[in-house]
């Protein structure tokens, strides 16, 4: 086993124990620490590959921009320190499934195509992506830029909604 791999596995590890770990926690502001430092592993695993404009921005949209909304959001909300309810069981075992079934497809694509190594070498200049990524002819990554701003967008009015305070009537 080569250095390369061995440090793929520890960064495939480490992301998928956060998201683990994000999901199952019961505190809110635990799980939005640990997806935190999932979409940090996943910036790492951009760096890896040698694909840095996409790890900037992975950090910067991702690990700067939703996550650092949605802890705004629980913080703004009483809620920040209160256990969330535990799942139905029903919940647990559709989860269970899912990921049963996830595992079960991934290893039926992995045998049926398998890894093949491609002779072309990859473009990953700054330059180059700047230009696909604004370029609105065939090829452009111009439809999901604008995507992007969409999530932020969505993301900030969702953050508005769940901190918004709903004073209760008295009667």
């Amino acid at each position: 086993m080569t250095a390369s791999q061995i440090i793929f596995y520890i960064l495939s590890a480490f992301i998928l124990g956060m998201g683990i770990l994000s999901v199952t926690s019961r505190k809110i502001f635990r799980s939005a620490i640990w997806l935190l430092f999932s979409l940090i592993g996943i910036a790492g695993l951009y760096f890896w590959m040698e694909v840095e404009f996409i790890a900037a921005v992975q950090i910067v949209v991702y690990v700067g921009g939703i996550v650092v909304l949605i802890i705004f959001s629980i913080f703004l909300t009483q809620q920040s320190g209160k256990e969330m309810q535990k799942a139905p069981l029903m919940r647990k075992i559709a989860g269970a499934l899912a990921v049963v079934f996830g595992f079960a497809f991934t290893y039926m694509l992995i045998d049926r195509y398998g890894f093949k190594p491609k002779s072309v070498v990859f473009d990953n200049s700054v330059a180059r992506i700047g230009n696909a990524m604004l370029n609105t002819e065939q090829g452009g990554f111009s439809l999901p830029f604008e995507v992007v701003s969409i999530l932020l967008l969505a993301a900030m009015i969702g953050c508005i909604v769940i901190a918004l305070k709903i004073k209760p009537t008295e009667q």
